[in-house]
């Protein structure tokens, strides 16, 4: 009897390395000259997987998502999976801007991987979603590692991380 393998395709935020980003890049906007006497903010809110920016203005609040951007890459966040949405005037003469944290793989991005899966016509490789995963599955462990490279070399919109290997 044949065995067969799998793993699990998954785009996940670790949200306690958000949460110490956001703590660095607060503690850099206070100490920066450039934001001396500023209403520069972020603000988490964790239940919606948001982030809330505020600034006077367009160009602090892009400073402000460098500084932030800056410090998530660094504590290896994808920033990939965050939706930045469109600016919007806010009270005080203002701005602010909400990101959308994406936790797991899209609907839309998840069938798009099941069609290049098949699409690779790679031999006996079966993918089904399940939920806001993907798991692939095969007879052979190199057809998987060949669909786990193919799967690296496209880009689907969102960070890809493959887990459960077995």
């Amino acid at each position: 009897m044949a065995s067969t393998y799998s793993f699990d395709v998954t785009s996940n935020i670790d949200m306690p390395e958000v949460d110490n980003a956001l703590n660095q890049a607060r503690k850099e906007i206070a100490q920066r000259f450039d934001f001396k006497g500023s209403n520069a903010a972020i603000d988490l809110d964790a239940k919606a997987n948001t982030l809330t920016l505020t600034a006077e203005d367009n160009f602090k609040l892009e400073s402000v998502w460098d500084v932030l951007q800056t410090r998530l890459i660094k504590r290896n966040v994808p920033v990939k999976n965050m939706k930045r949405e469109e600016i919007q005037p806010a009270a005080g003469s203002s701005v602010r801007q909400v990101i959308t944290l994406q936790q797991g793989i899209p609907s839309d991005a998840a069938r798009e991987i099941v069609k290049h899966l098949k699409d690779l016509k790679l031999k006996k490789v079966q993918a089904q979603i399940q939920a806001d995963q993907v798991r692939i599955t095969s007879a052979s462990k190199d057809e998987l590692q060949d669909a786990m490279q193919a799967l690296r070399t496209r880009d689907f919109g969102v960070s890809l991380q493959f887990g459960n290997y077995r």
